[in-house]
């Protein structure tokens, strides 16, 4: 009787031992071993949450292609791209049956262009105006993107050199090299507001080394603007409009700022635009600055450009 009291004595001394004592402790052991990869878990979820916060989403597609119309865009080829073009313009409509209306006329200019890396192109062309060689590179500066740092425009920067080639009109004097350099520098803004709609704003100066008359200015200021706007997937329309300022009327001749409207074609790799427009001119020493068609009476002109993408060099 002694031995059993003496037993269920030591049975509940052990019980309340371990109820008091080593519960505990595996208890405290259990949590030291669990919070940390508890913690560990958490922070690699905030983590994680943070690093998609902060990762910004691109905006793509601002424009279709790297000109509006004339003017350029803020969109560059993507590394490894060729972009080859050919622009068209023919002549004034209100040239009559005679000119028939402006089609015996033609003003081209062909050029290819490729993408460096995917915020830096460059790009050489030849048109038939003066016999024009161009030459110019457009880099991405600012990229609109939405996000947790949303950035609310595109900017991009582009700078070129015109040659003319023609033949001096008057070999016997002194002819320099460099008067047959103008040079271009153009700020590009723009906005994509929806899939539809797209807006930019164009700054520029050209200079001209020579120019035609001792009044003209060598300097020229310009301030553009245009738009897109997607009729279908495949269907957009597109206009720009330039406000040079001091334009001169010197030898009789009328300038008027430029004005362009089009008509955008999609079809896979191609963009085709049709466009109407008071310039002959396809560059922007051409068409800042010397166009005379006066679109209100009858001064306009049809043309084209075809874009051509060729994938020359594969990106990961």
């Amino acid at each position: 009787m002694k031995i059993k009291k003496t037993y269920y004595f030591f049975r509940s001394a052990n019980r309340i031992l371990f109820v008091r004592l080593i519960f505990p402790i595996v208890i405290l052991f259990f949590l030291l071993i669990t919070t940390p990869a508890f913690s560990q878990e958490e922070d690699l979820e905030s983590l994680l949450e943070k690093e998609i916060e902060i990762k910004p989403e691109l905006t793509i597609a601002t424009f279709k292609s790297t000109r509006l119309i004339n003017s350029h865009t803020i969109e560059r080829m993507q590394k490894g791209d060729l972009d080859f073009r050919i622009s068209h313009r023919f002549g004034e409509v209100n040239t009559g049956v005679y000119e028939l209306f402006g089609l015996d006329y033609s003003s081209s200019y062909l050029a290819a262009e490729y993408g460096i890396t995917d915020w830096l192109m460059t790009g050489i062309g030849r048109g038939t105006m003066q016999k024009t060689f161009h030459g110019f590179y457009k880099l991405s500066i600012i990229r609109q993107s939405s996000g947790k740092k949303s950035v609310p425009v595109s900017v991009s920067w582009m700078q070129g050199v015109s040659l003319n080639s023609l033949k001096w009109t008057n070999p016997e004097r002194s002819n320099y090299f460099y008067s047959r350099l103008s040079y271009i520098h153009q700020l590009l803004i723009a906005r994509k507001f929806n899939q539809k709609f797209s807006l930019q704003i164009m700054p520029v100066l050209v200079h001209r080394n020579l120019v035609h008359n001792k009044s003209d200015k060598n300097d020229l200021y310009a301030l553009g603007t245009g738009g897109r706007y997607k009729l279908t997937n495949r269907l957009a329309v597109t206009a720009e409009f330039f406000y040079v300022h001091g334009l001169n009327n010197t030898s009789g001749i009328n300038y008027y700022h430029p004005i362009s409207i089009g008509m955008d074609i999609e079809t896979g790799s191609h963009v085709f635009q049709l466009m109407i427009t008071n310039s002959s001119g396809i560059l922007e020493n051409h068409f800042i600055g010397e166009t005379t068609g006066d679109i209100f009476d009858g001064g306009f002109r049809i043309g084209f450009n075809i874009s051509r993408v060729f994938t020359l060099k594969k990106t990961k």
